[in-house]
């Protein structure tokens, strides 16, 4: 019998031999999310090692979930993509999702902040139809977390592109967004609102008008964040 192994024909036995390691599940959110490549992957897990990231997309592989495929037109540089198998596992993740947002308790949610992975999710949910048709950069600030996770810069260029710098890129900022980890989480989770954080001197908008005005539209929020809460 394979190590770890339930030792049972039941389908969802056999289904969560492959599916309910350790981090996997939250691997298979972040190709959900569009990431193909390893060091975005990386980015959407920055809690999990490169050793057993490494480790688990073979597991994958093995198991028909995804494929290693060339990246078109770079040599020698590989993405990995759902088969068919593992698309059809979209809507469990979303589901997964679903679940927590609607039933784990808000607060359990808020001890578990993360810098790096909030970010990371807030630039691939920005919408950046509200934003104006040239480059915008916006500086997120966090006065209270250790240097290395205190600033980020997300770049939106003319084109809808978005990239996400924890260095300066040099570029003049057109808003700075200075907050507690806490408040930009609960905002994103759909806990909490920029008006109300603001009014409340939780948020503190500096620079273009524009872009604070439009902020709660382009911000676009996390993907569970209108599900309802049932959680006591």
């Amino acid at each position: 019998m394979a190590q770890g192994s339930y030792g049972q024909f039941c389908p969802v036995a056999m289904a969560a031999e492959i599916l309910c390691t350790r981090w996997t599940i939250v691997l298979l959110r972040e190709f959900v999310a569009g990431s193909t490549r390893f060091n975005d992957l990386r980015r959407g897990v920055p809690r999990m090692s490169p050793a057993l990231l490494s480790q688990r997309l073979k597991e994958l592989e093995a198991s028909g979930v995804i494929r290693r495929v060339p990246a078109p037109g770079e040599k020698g540089v590989f993405e990995y993509r759902l088969t068919p198998a593992g698309e059809e596992l979209k809507p469990i993740v979303d589901a997964f999702g679903a679940w927590g947002q609607r039933w784990v308790d808000s607060e359990l949610s808020m001890e578990k902040l993360d810098a790096q992975l909030l970010m990371w999710d807030m630039r691939r949910g920005i919408d950046t139809r509200p934003l104006p048709s040239r480059r915008s950069v916006i500086q997120f600030q966090y006065p209270e977390r250790p240097a290395s996770e205190r600033a980020y810069w997300l770049v939106v260029e003319a084109s809808g592109e978005v990239d996400l710098c924890s260095v300066d890129p040099g570029f003049d900022v057109d808003l700075y967004v200075t907050c507690d980890l806490r408040t930009m989480t609960a905002i994103w989770m759909g806990l909490d609102n920029v008006r109300v954080a603001v009014a409340a001197d939780r948020l503190k908008l500096v620079g273009d008008r524009e872009l604070i005005a439009k902020m709660q539209t382009w911000l676009g929020l996390s993907p569970f964040a209108k599900i309802e809460r049932l959680a006591s």
